[in-house]
């Protein structure tokens, strides 16, 4: 569960629960820099371009990383509208950084927060470490991404921040979101906030982008769940917000 956020803390934590990749690069890059120079001599201008294009490629990873999570208003969340006095989903994947922020947010909110983490199947080093590190909300229901707990039209509004890439089936994840839809009232919205697997978050993450998927297998999935994109709102180029409805075809 994360509180009201600090200065610093969504690279800050980026580098806290994937550290075993910074140490790697930077044994890649001392060893690019002075040992593979001080043994070919003939090849340590490569040895350098490498090492700069290493360093280069993960700063600017970080850069963004600290633009997208710290300095821009990600987690001002005022795509939400007013949620007070309404029934709200939030579905997270494991680690939940904004169910807290919209209790804050929103005083008089229905709020229930779900986790469909399954060990077996989001094996990350990082998931773990996020989980170690911020217990969560105690209000938690555990659920399974195929059959969601509750009544059909039980929610006004489903949130999903960050979480619905993780669902790397494409099957399962249609079915998650056919069940998202039916747990949300006709009238209701859905709101999905996702990384897009684009030429800015390639130029930001580098392969590290093939984790997200493109906006045209979010369209395909929403579609095949019977949901339609009302409006798409960026909050910087590297993160879309999808706001669904209810297909009314």
């Amino acid at each position: 569960m994360v509180g009201k956020r600090k200065s610093f803390q969504g690279v800050c934590n980026i580098i806290r629960f994937n550290w075993h990749f910074y140490v790697l690069v930077l044994i890649l890059v001392v060893l690019l820099t002075f040992l593979i120079p001080s043994i070919w001599i003939k090849f340590s201008i490569f040895a350098y371009i490498a090492a700069m294009g290493i360093f280069s490629v993960t700063l600017i990873s970080l850069l963004v990383s600290y633009y997208v999570y710290d300095y821009s208003k990600l987690y001002a969340l005022k795509w939400l509208g007013d949620l007070d006095h309404k029934k709200v989903v939030t579905i997270h994947a494991g680690f939940d950084e904004t169910s807290t922020i919209i209790e804050e947010k929103f005083k008089h909110i229905d709020l229930t927060i779900c986790d469909f983490y399954d060990p077996k199947k989001h094996t990350e080093v990082s998931i773990k470490r996020a989980r170690k590190a911020y217990q969560p909300h105690p209000d938690t229901i555990e659920i399974s991404t195929t059959k969601l707990p509750f009544k059909n039209n039980a929610f006004d509004v489903a949130i999903l921040i960050l979480s619905a890439h993780e669902i790397r089936d494409k099957e399962e994840r249609i079915q998650f979101f056919k069940e998202v839809k039916r747990v949300t009232r006709a009238e209701g919205k859905v709101f999905v906030t996702e990384h897009l697997r684009d030429r800015y978050n390639f130029l930001a993450y580098t392969i590290g982008f093939l984790h997200f998927y493109s906006r045209k297998v979010w369209k395909e999935t929403f579609r095949k769940a019977q949901l339609s994109i009302q409006d798409e709102i960026q909050s910087t180029v590297f993160i879309t917000t999808f706001i669904l409805e209810h297909d009314r075809n």
